[in-house]
């Protein structure tokens, strides 16, 4: 299944993106590198994310998606100047792979240019065509995209909209490549839709453009004109499918993610109908936005949680890059040490020469001092060619290059001599050479004895980190906004937070206990209150990277959980039952020697800061009136699993029953005289989360843990 669209692709988003005009920019977010998402509301409809994969494609998509809560800078810049701006007009520039799109603020127009070819690169352009800030930087032959420049498009390619007779024989006539790469490179169709053209036209797709006939261009040019039409027509969007079985299940079912996880059974998606596919496996969809955001939407939703989990593996990479490096140092040191020793000889071996050697080298000083006392040493230089034991001199360091007699008697070696020094003088100081050649050999080999130590301990500690199934964490700037208070995860994916203190008290029931949540609380004085949440709550997803340790589970926020409940008293019992299990976990129970407690929960509308006359509350203190619905007999212990929370490595809290289901690795915490610190000490250590995340989550007061996998 391709992943990048070709130019009939774009000509069909376009069409689909014009019913967006009119649509407000609300936000625009960079959630991956590869990855521009803008978020657009249309008066009265839910808001439309326009997903954008840089080079590859761009959709409309509804889905749930993470968002890093700081924005990139680009996206910074998106914002800056399309804040609430209106979509005016979407364009194919051309029938290229380039859209733009139009907006307009303050009676100022600005574009976003998405260009799809090569690499890609998304550009916000002024009112005056200049380049506000493009996505990546970049320089071709006949155009650059650099803040600051006019914006040019490439030289328009063919198009077969506006396509005139001489211009379809010209572009045959002048290739040497068979049609099919005609079509599909020089004529910018891809190579699906070059086929289409070739098999609707009965033309050999291996034939050489130039060699048609006239009248199979005259099929060509009718088959291209049938293409566009049949492109523009809106309601032609079709899948295929890869067998009855398949196809069947796929138009008995509605459902998004049952369609979904048929992924693997769809041949392809197109605006026009492809001959070479059986068309009794096919079925008209919606749009192709629609057929794209099914194929790719979880991909492309994952893109913040893949970054994330980008940067735990580059966390990894980086102490494999530490062994890399002391390796590649350790190489360099033994190189350098024969280097070394091979200079440390060779001028051991010149200072032997010249003392083997001493009356033919004291002869030649002599009568080289002789010559230039005479004459000056550039009129001696003249004369150098005349005289054949000497091979060239240096005026300017008083240097001499002199031949050594071979076995023969002849001009044999070649060695330098400084003619203000003697005989002895000279061979010392090729031997002092010597010594500091060896002495630098010497340095060197205790520096690759301790490189060689260095990278023995790097490879114990990355194997051991390996083996331990460690994670790398690093320091966050902004946190989830759930971490503020207490929170657990219960088995049907949904949160659950309490109150850290009588302001968090005051926050959850203000801000987070919504009419469709259920307030929960321990029958103990001081208690947290605590949110039974809805739809807010985590999904278990595939882990991007396979080098994610074992054991640990990746999870995504979501906001639209349990749409099918319309209230959280509809959950099941079991549910109810592991909130209140929390809630007591929460409480000054955990610390008071007894084996069980009771929590009860109410509806929002139960809850209140109101009291009765002449009465007062504290400040996170709350009146619950009416029936409650109690819980009794409640364990005391809960469990700590290792979860990557959009990408992010966090500790998970929840009952020993949920999370021995969702992670493989984990831990039982029960109430004890130990102190949690030493708890969160081990786990940290055996894990590689934070130790200040692992203490947030343990219960207040004393704790044991019972390892089933995490301590490894």
């Amino acid at each position: 299944m391709r992943d990048k669209l070709s130019s009939f692709d774009v000509s069909c988003i376009v069409n689909e993106l014009s019913e967006m005009i009119g649509s407000r920019m609300r936000k625009a977010y960079q959630p991956h590198y590869e990855q521009v998402v803008l978020k657009l509301n249309r008066k009265g409809l839910p808001s439309t994310d326009l997903v954008i994969v840089r080079g590859k494609r761009l959709y409309t998509s509804q889905r749930d998606r993470p968002m890093p809560s700081k924005p990139s800078q680009f996206a910074m810049v998106i914002r800056k100047h399309l804040n609430n701006a209106r979509l005016v007009d979407v364009n194919q520039y051309g029938f290229d792979r380039i859209v733009e799109l139009v907006f307009e603020k303050t009676r100022e127009k600005i574009k976003i240019i998405i260009e799809l070819f090569r690499d890609g690169n998304i550009l916000l352009i002024d009112n005056e065509g200049i380049i506000i800030q493009p996505l990546t930087h970049a320089k071709y032959s006949t155009r650059s995209l650099k803040k600051g420049l006019e914006y040019r498009p490439p030289p328009e390619s063919f198009n077969p909209r506006s396509m005139k007779r001489k211009e379809l024989e010209s572009l045959l006539e002048n290739s040497e490549h068979d049609l099919i790469r005609t079509l599909a490179v020089r004529a910018n169709f891809g190579s699906l839709y070059g086929s289409i053209a070739c098999s609707k036209s009965k033309i050999d797709e291996n034939i050489v453009a130039n060699k048609l006939l006239s009248e199979q261009i005259d099929s060509l040019e009718k088959t291209i004109k049938d293409m566009i039409k049949e492109l523009d027509d809106k309601n032609n969007v079709k899948i295929w499918m890869k067998n009855t079985k398949s196809l069947e299940k796929w138009n008995s079912n509605d459902d998004i993610e049952e369609r979904e996880d048929m992924v693997s059974q769809i041949q392809d998606i197109a605006p026009i109908n492809i001959p070479s596919l059986n068309s009794q496996l096919s079925t008209k969809i919606d749009s192709l936005s629609s057929g794209f955001d099914i194929i790719y939407g979880m991909h492309d939703a994952a893109a913040f949680i893949r970054r994330e989990e980008e940067k735990l593996i580059q966390s990894g990479k980086d102490d494999g890059e530490k062994k890399a490096k002391l390796v590649r140092r350790s190489e360099q040191q033994k190189i350098a040490i024969e280097k070394f020793l091979q200079r440390a000889a060779i001028n051991q071996e010149l200072g032997k020469s010249i003392q083997e050697n001493w009356s033919h080298v004291n002869d030649i000083l002599e009568q080289f001092n002789q010559a230039i006392t005479k004459d000056s040493w550039q009129s001696v230089e003249k004369k150098i060619g005349e005289i054949p034991w000497i091979d060239k001199i240096n005026p300017s360091k008083s240097t001499i290059v002199i031949f050594l007699p071979d076995e023969e008697g002849g001009p044999g070696t070649t060695i330098t001599l400084e003619v203000g020094k003697n005989v002895h003088q000279n061979a010392q100081r090729y031997f002092e050479e010597a010594r500091i050649q060896k002495n630098k050999a010497s340095g060197a080999k205790i520096a690759l004895k301790n490189t060689e130590i260095s990278k023995i301990k790097e490879e114990r500690k990355v194997a051991k980190n390996t083996a331990a199934g460690k994670l790398k964490t690093s320091k966050r700037s902004k946190k989830f906004w759930f971490e503020k208070y207490r929170w657990a995860v219960l088995s049907n994916g949904s949160l659950f937070i309490g109150g850290n203190d009588a302001k968090g008290n005051d926050t959850i029931v203000k801000k987070h206990l919504n009419s469709t949540d259920l307030y929960f609380h321990a029958d103990l004085h001081g208690a947290p209150s605590c949110s039974l949440k809805l739809n807010d709550g985590l999904e278990v997803v595939k882990s991007i990277n396979e080098k994610i340790p074992e054991g640990v589970v990746s999870l995504k926020i979501t906001q639209n959980l349990n749409k099918e409940i319309d209230d959280a008293r509809e959950f099941s019992g079991e549910i109810h039952q592991e909130a209140a299990q929390i809630a007591v976990c929460w409480s000054r129970a955990w610390g008071s020697g007894g084996a069980a407690a009771t929590a009860f929960y109410a509806r929002p509308s139960q809850v209140s800061k109101t009291t009765e006359s002449g009465e007062s509350l504290g400040r996170g203190g709350f009146v619950v009136r009416g029936k409650r619905n109690w819980h009794k007999d409640i364990a005391l212990e809960m469990a700590i699993g290792i979860g990557l929370i959009n990408g992010v490595p966090l500790p998970v809290l929840g009952t020993p029953d949920t999370i021995s289901k969702i992670f493989p690795r984990w831990g039982k915490i029960i109430p004890s005289k130990g102190k949690k610190e030493n708890v969160a000490n081990k786990i940290s250590k055996a894990t590689g989360l934070s130790q200040d995340d692992v203490l947030s989550c343990l219960p207040p007061g004393g704790c044991t843990l019972e390892n089933y996998g995490i301590l490894v």
